[in-house]
């Protein structure tokens, strides 16, 4: 697991300035727990919403899959997710904010993110994916950093990335893991709309989450604005 593996270097880099985990947002458990519950409920809806709604646009009904591992389907989501986002939403955005300014520190994150899904999707080499990816993982990326700085936290980043991943890999079989809790009625590894719809769901839904999330937690003062 490179996830506490992460952490603990994170902590090491951190006494050697004198400080402690506390400025990446391990501390207050009760607010890092709320934070967390955003996050995941928040991203867990709309992924939902996703796979419900290409359900609709389809015609293709979920059927419950009675063989999924569960357990195995967790620790794969669980373990991804950490490793994500204390890489790139623990020690080194927090330097960057530091170095940067917040502004800067998340747009480098986020493009970071973005460039780091061309090599995890094995899209080097394909001009119009790459440029997609980017957009899109960066958008995301975006979020995740966003709500580090906001909250002073990798909190409500942890909440927010395994709420979409675990219900729409393990949930809805649409990601790497293949079949998942729910699978297509049709046989087909995953429903996929075509046209507008697949527009709006599979780009849109997901754009709006990232808008609604940093509405939200600039609206709620949580922490100094972006400057």
């Amino acid at each position: 697991m490179i996830g506490p593996i992460l952490l603990a270097i994170s902590w090491l880099l951190l006494r050697l300035e004198g400080k402690r985990l506390d400025v990446l947002g391990f501390d207050a458990p009760w607010l890092r727990l709320r934070q967390f519950a955003f996050g995941f409920l928040a991203a867990g809806a709309v992924a939902t919403m996703q796979q419900l709604g290409l359900s609709l646009a389809t015609g293709v009904p979920w059927r419950f899959n009675p063989s999924v591992d569960v357990l195995y389907g967790l620790r794969w989501n669980v373990n991804s997710v950490l490793y994500e986002e204390l890489l790139f939403r623990g020690y080194l955005l927090y330097q960057a904010i530091r170095f940067l300014g917040v502004r800067r520190g998340v747009l480098l994150d986020a493009v970071a993110f973005g460039i780091y899904h061309w090599f995890s999707f094995g899209a080097l080499g394909n001009p119009v994916a790459m440029v997609f990816i980017l957009l899109f993982t960066g958008a995301f990326g975006f979020m995740f950093a966003f709500s580090f700085a906001k909250t002073k936290s990798v909190a409500a980043p942890i909440g927010l990335h395994l709420g979409w991943n675990l219900i729409s890999y393990l949930g809805f079989s649409a990601g790497p893991l293949g079949r998942g809790l729910f699978v297509p009625a049709n046989g087909a590894a995953r429903i996929q709309a075509s046209g507008a719809m697949a527009l709006l769901l599979d780009v849109g839904m997901p754009l709006a989450l990232v808008g609604f999330v940093c509405w939200y937690l600039r609206s709620d003062h949580v922490s100094p604005t972006m400057d």
